[in-house]
């Protein structure tokens, strides 16, 4: 997960303070450590309480003083606002917001549960609503800011089992179009990354199987893994003053699936 010294600068974010959800494992941690290899000061939430406390000690060897983290269920609005709050105390108001959080179980629709759908929405679509609109009010204070929501190629495929999941990823792309226009008048610019299969450990682990993986490169353009980086490339430009721009927009990294 170490970043390497051929990666692109962005002077624009060193100093700026990021807020990051999900990001105790998986593509998320990889956005922790981009952002905080850019210079920035970044707070994280995840439900995930021991990985995010290991990855915060592991991190702070590197980047003393940039990088803390509050468990948190950001499902429990209440306790997402606190910990917000918590965060904000330690870097500074926050300039990035990164919308990461995901669940993606997998279900037959009709096995599906009233509380089981309306848990996927909470983690998959809520959250990032409630989060953004916990930060948006300093981001509007300290001249604008960047918002970036992370879809899935899911949503526009459409697979089997994932019901909630599609559903709630679609709607982030309503979501960003739609706060885009919002907060513009401020500065504040909102954009979408739809990304692909991204290999990370949970993957590996449950769902990416050999058989799985090569199905899936007979449907792509980029015959090789796509991994947390890749994506969060996209994320660091967004983020950046080079994206000054852009917003409203939604960007596919899937390695030429769509």
């Amino acid at each position: 997960m170490t970043q390497t010294p051929e990666r692109t600068q962005y002077p624009s974010l060193r100093n700026k303070s990021v807020f990051i959800t999900g990001g105790a494992t998986g593509i998320g941690a990889c956005m922790v450590e981009a952002f905080l290899y850019q210079g920035c000061r970044v707070g994280f939430v995840d439900i995930a309480a021991e990985e995010g406390d290991l990855l915060c000690q592991t991190l702070s060897q590197q980047y003393p003083h940039s990088v803390f983290f509050a468990p948190c269920d950001v499902t429990d609005v209440p306790a997402l606002r606190t910990a917000i709050e918590s965060l904000k105390a330690k870097t500074g108001a926050f300039s990035v917001l990164i919308n990461n959080v995901a669940n993606d179980k997998r279900c037959d629709p009709r096995a599906l549960s009233d509380e089981n759908w309306h848990s996927s929405l909470a983690v998959n679509l809520d959250a990032a609503f409630f989060t953004t609109r916990a930060i948006v009010p300093d981001m509007v204070d300290i001249g604008g800011g960047s918002i970036i929501n992370f879809s899935s190629i899911n949503a526009i495929l459409g697979p089997a089992q994932m019901p909630s999941y599609a559903t709630a990823k679609a709607g982030l792309l309503g979501l960003t179009r739609a706060l885009a226009s919002d907060f513009a008048p401020d500065n504040v610019r909102v954009n979408a990354i739809i990304p692909g299969w991204v290999v990370t450990d949970k993957q590996l682990e449950k769902f990416l199987t050999p058989e799985s993986e090569a199905e899936w490169m007979e449907h792509v353009r980029l015959k090789r893994r796509l991994m947390p980086q890749d994506v969060a490339n996209m994320a660091l430009f967004l983020a950046s003053d080079d994206a000054n721009m852009i917003t409203g927009q939604q960007f596919v990294v899937d390695g030429g699936r769509l």
